[in-house]
């Protein structure tokens, strides 16, 4: 294996519909660069984390617009980034522990309020 599989920079996706897919479908969700394939996202994640990948799609997303409002009413226009998501399939019965940190938190215990 080559160094450039071990070098991507795999930013995982905190959202709801991200973690939806992680419980339900074993799907995860990361950002990765522009320049990568789905070939090296498989191998980055089989190398980083340790599980068997059975499937990874991508999808380009393009930046928003935005307009800033500054003084004397000038208007600057920008645009954010482009960023591009990878949807990675694990086999079935492996995690990605990363996913699994909100989950497995202890939630505090309430005491019922009891009459005195």
């Amino acid at each position: 294996m080559s160094d450039v599989f071990k070098a991507v920079a795999l930013q995982p996706l905190m959202s709801e519909k991200a973690f939806n897919f992680a419980e339900k479908d074993n799907r995860y969700v990361f950002i990765v660069p522009l320049n990568v394939n789905r070939h090296t996202v498989a191998s980055a994640v089989e190398t980083q984390f340790g599980v068997t990948v059975e499937k990874v799609n991508m999808i380009r997303v393009k930046g928003k617009k935005k307009t800033t409002q500054v003084r004397g009413r000038r208007s600057i226009k920008g645009r954010n980034s482009d960023f591009k998501k990878a949807y990675v399939l694990v086999k079935e019965g492996q995690s990605i522990p990363i996913f699994q940190t909100e989950e497995t938190k202890k939630k505090p215990e309430v005491k019922a309020k009891g009459k005195k």
